[in-house]
């Protein structure tokens, strides 16, 4: 028997090769003689760069930025040589896990990292630009990224540099000058050695995303994951605001208008952002790690297809790791489960798979479940083993 394990990550707990080596190890304890292959996924969330460099040989580059509050960090992202092209995660400059829970605030969190990251990437002759939109702490569609790219955002005469509640109050953006004028103007942060540039006509950037959210409404990047970033109810119609404004000028200002694309709203917003100031085009996670990896030919010739995560729910058909790889296995008639952190009881995402194998049992609280993940992920790829 030929089994493939393409599990993503279990967020806080194990990274995706982990997971699978696990569940690896129980299917050998039932299955000695089964010729395992292990695949690690990602779906543009965190993990989406180690994957892709990985499975394309790519090494690794060091980019001076700021993290969502304006510290100063070295940020790493992954170089293909042969291809000139940077891979990279918004939320290695701009992720909720560069702040503790007490510094969480979307008000005063912003991608002005993530634009550095790019403006580093372009310095190195990048000619492919793959921006993971996953583990973001911000909400500012773009607002930091852009001023990072040597865009100005005004009110009336007045510059914008602070927070993103003054996009309220936006009337005006200027394009960045061209590389080689000299811009006059301060940046934020007040220290950055950032200098406003325009990107490079040829450039292509492809942002990866792993929900298929609008920019704007009750299923928009504000409602649906402010409040895991900070943000309290009064915030959130701030930002709401603040936002549908950006939206606003843009439309008018720069003629375009992406709020209502599926992935506008992801990472609070950067996607509207990357679309509509530096032409980005925004693709499902999954399908750019499935194509670098080349998952359906590896999947092509085995019996059996296993993934998991964290957590399986509504939000997993919307382009997470799970659906991605269930829908694939399915297209080649292959059995495929999932072992999984917890799982929702909705009918459409459990008939995605043959069964779905549960690490929480009844009376196990989700800190114990997550100090024994290795181990639960043994115990449930053994009983799935036992019904091979």
């Amino acid at each position: 028997m030929r089994i493939l394990i393409a599990p993503d990550k279990f967020k806080r707990s194990l990274d995706a090769r982990e997971v699978a080596e696990n569940i690896a190890k129980g299917l050998r304890d039932v299955l000695p003689n089964a010729k395992i292959d292990i695949v690690p996924m990602a779906d543009g969330g965190e993990g989406t760069v180690e994957v892709i460099s990985d499975a394309l040989g790519g090494s690794w580059l060091q980019s001076k930025a700021h993290d969502p509050l304006g510290r100063e960090i070295d940020a790493c992202y992954a170089w293909i040589e042969n291809r000139n092209l940077a891979v990279m995660e918004m939320s290695e400059a701009a992720g909720i896990r560069r702040l503790s829970e007490s510094e969480r605030d979307p008000l005063l969190a912003n991608t002005f990292g993530v634009g550095e990251m790019i403006l580093n990437a372009v310095q190195c002759s990048a000619r492919e630009i793959i921006i993971g939109l996953g583990g973001s702490a911000t909400n500012d569609g773009g607002f930091g990224m852009a001023r990072a790219l040597g865009f100005r955002f005004f009110a009336d005469t007045k510059e914008l540099t602070g927070e993103v509640s003054e996009l309220q109050n936006l009337t005006k953006i200027e394009a960045p000058v061209a590389a080689n004028a000299s811009p006059a103007w301060t940046v934020w942060p007040a220290n950055s050695k950032t200098q406003p540039t325009r990107l490079p006509p040829q450039l292509t950037i492809v942002a990866a995303v792993d929900v298929g959210n609008p920019l704007l409404g009750a299923n928009g990047a504000t409602r649906v994951f402010g409040p895991q970033k900070g943000a309290s109810e009064n915030t959130i119609e701030v930002l709401e605001r603040a936002l549908t404004k950006l939206a606003d000028v843009v439309s008018k200002k720069i003629g375009v208008d992406y709020r209502d694309e599926a992935g506008a709203g992801a990472a609070g917003g950067l996607g509207f952002g990357l679309m509509s100031l530096c032409n980005a085009t925004i693709r499902p996670g999954f399908d750019i790690v499935a194509g670098a990896i080349g998952l359906e030919l590896k999947m092509k010739d085995v019996d059996v297809v296993i993934t998991g995560e964290g957590s399986l729910d509504r939000q997993t058909l919307e382009g997470k790791t799970p659906a991605g790889v269930a829908r694939l296995a399915r297209k080649l008639g292959k059995r495929v489960f999932a072992i999984v952190g917890r799982a929702s009881k909705d009918r459409e995402v459990c008939e995605l798979f043959d069964k779905v194998y549960e690490l929480t049992q009844p009376g196990m609280s989700e800190n114990e479940q997550m100090a024994h993940t290795a181990e639960l992920l043994r115990e449930r790829a053994q009983e799935l083993a036992k019904t091979l």
